[in-house]
């Protein structure tokens, strides 16, 4: 899967236009109804018109066509259950995690830097920052969230790689938003998410079928050499 093409054209139309549909966003929404017509003040979402609240998503559209992505959509994408170890946004002065990790990663060498890790441990490393949770800038320094993922890895425990994903999906969005970041994650699995969705066959009808119009790049192939 990872040494399929990437939609480049596609990914950055979905990232311009996409929201993050949350809890508050959803109260927005009722909000905004009871602007335009107070009477529906205490009414539920269905009275109101409005689609059940049940998770958090990413909405978007691509040349018109409505996208959403949310970690059960991630989970059949990649084939991965949507379950395993999640911890995120842990306290790097007073979580548990600190010592554990320490005692793990940091056994051999003063810091968890490059140049100090173990071959096995710099290769993980890479596949955390590039793959698996893209950071989107170079550094040597892992984050105590980064450091329990590679910790994960190391003892051989599931992770929920989809919630992953999502929740790193979620925080770039938010990052572009904010403080105008440009950083685009998980380009090749959004072009998965929009060719599972059936979304290219939708825009070969409305003949949008070129390389030159979809941005389609394909990277190096991904084997023991790399």
């Amino acid at each position: 899967m990872l040494n399929g093409p990437t939609y480049e054209e596609l990914v950055k139309h979905f990232f311009v236009r996409a929201s993050i549909y949350d809890f508050e966003a959803a109260k927005l929404e009722e909000t905004e109804k009871i602007l335009i017509d107070p009477s529906l003040e205490g009414k539920t979402r269905e009275e109101m018109s409005l689609k059940e609240f049940t998770r958090t998503e990413i909405h978007s559209s691509v040349l018109g066509i409505l996208v959403t992505i949310s970690k059960e959509v991630i989970a059949r994408a990649i084939g991965c259950p949507n379950e395993g170890n999640f911890q995120w946004n842990l306290n790097a002065k007073t979580s548990s995690w600190l010592e554990t990790t320490r005692n793990l990663l940091h056994k051999d060498t003063p810091t968890l830097v490059y140049k100090n890790m173990s071959p096995e441990l710099k290769i993980l490393q890479k596949l955390i920052q590039e793959t698996f949770l893209l950071k989107g800038g170079g550094t040597d320094q892992l984050s105590l969230d980064h450091k329990v993922f590679l910790y994960h890895l190391v003892k051989l425990e599931k992770v929920n790689m989809p919630k992953y994903t999502f929740n790193h999906m979620f925080w770039a969005l938010r990052e572009s938003q904010h403080i105008r970041r440009r950083f685009i994650p998980y380009g090749r699995l959004i072009s998965e998410i929009f060719h599972q969705g059936k979304l290219l066959q939708v825009l070969k009808t409305v003949g949008v079928v070129a390389d030159s119009q979809l941005g389609t790049m394909t990277r190096k192939i991904m084997n023991g050499r790399t």
